[in-house]
């Protein structure tokens, strides 16, 4: 589960092959390492005014926004903003990006009914199926994360991985490499689940969010929301290196994968 009227996108990351990579349709983002310095407005929107449907009790603002000290803050407050009591941050980039490996740097707010998310998407506003990849950290249990992906509007593919330590007492790396005939979830830098099927492996370029949003009426899932406070997603970093690249720093999962 996550948002809707938006677009992302997935990972991969190494081949060593004489020839070139063949071209993934829709592919218009290459290789970067964002450390949000500040938060810049060519590679990321920030999304404003919506929400993504009757699941959301809050409604995206800017004002939940933030980069600070090398840092993107994406906040859940109860100020009402929109059709909603509560207001929360997300970012989403502009272009599309395909096979290659997506990592982020990232603590997760605590709160039950609350979802740090990380992932990758696409859908019919874009005038495509929804394929998405997913980490989402449900404030009701931080000591895992929950993988997913999305074929073409159909999900079911969850998975709950620990994460040592709870993935809101400090920052951890997540991370997933996509490519065409095979998609790794990796946590910390241990490759924590792998997909081979083909009905299950998303093949349409997207878009990364990263997201912090609240409900409640998805209570089964997500636990009953209460709300205890401002609670915040907080990223150092994120970066997309393209199936084939070098990796492009030390500790990159796209080092390691081969």
């Amino acid at each position: 589960m996550t948002d809707f009227p938006k677009t992302a996108l997935c990972a991969a990351a190494f081949i060593l092959s004489a020839g070139p990579l063949a071209a993934q349709d829709g592919v218009s983002g290459t290789s970067f390492v964002e450390e949000f310095d500040t938060l810049d407005s060519d590679r990321w929107y920030v999304s404003d005014g919506w929400n993504n449907g009757k699941h959301q009790n809050c409604t995206w603002s800017k004002d939940q926004v933030a980069v600070q000290d090398g840092k993107l803050t994406l906040s859940f407050d109860a100020k009402p903003a929109g059709e909603r009591q509560y207001s929360c941050g997300e970012v989403q980039t502009r272009k599309r990006y395909g096979y290659g490996t997506y990592e982020v740097r990232m603590k997760a707010a605590t709160g039950s009914g609350l979802n740090s998310a990380f992932f990758s998407y696409i859908g019919p506003a874009d005038k495509k199926p929804h394929d998405e990849i997913d980490f989402e950290v449900l404030g009701k249990d931080t000591s895992r994360v929950q993988l997913n992906q999305y074929v073409a509007g159909k999900g079911g593919n969850e998975k709950l991985v620990p994460v040592a330590g709870g993935a809101d007492s400090a920052f951890n790396d997540y991370a997933f490499v996509w490519q065409k005939d095979r998609l790794r979830y990796y946590v910390n830098g241990a490759l924590v689940h792998e997909v081979t099927d083909p009905a299950k492996l998303p093949t349409n370029a997207q878009k990364i969010f990263l997201s912090l949003w609240g409900t409640d009426t998805l209570s089964d899932w997500m636990g009953r929301f209460a709300f205890a406070g401002k609670a915040a997603l907080d990223v150092e970093r994120f970066a997309f290196t393209a199936e084939g690249a070098p990796c492009q720093f030390d500790g990159s999962v796209a080092c390691l994968v081969n």
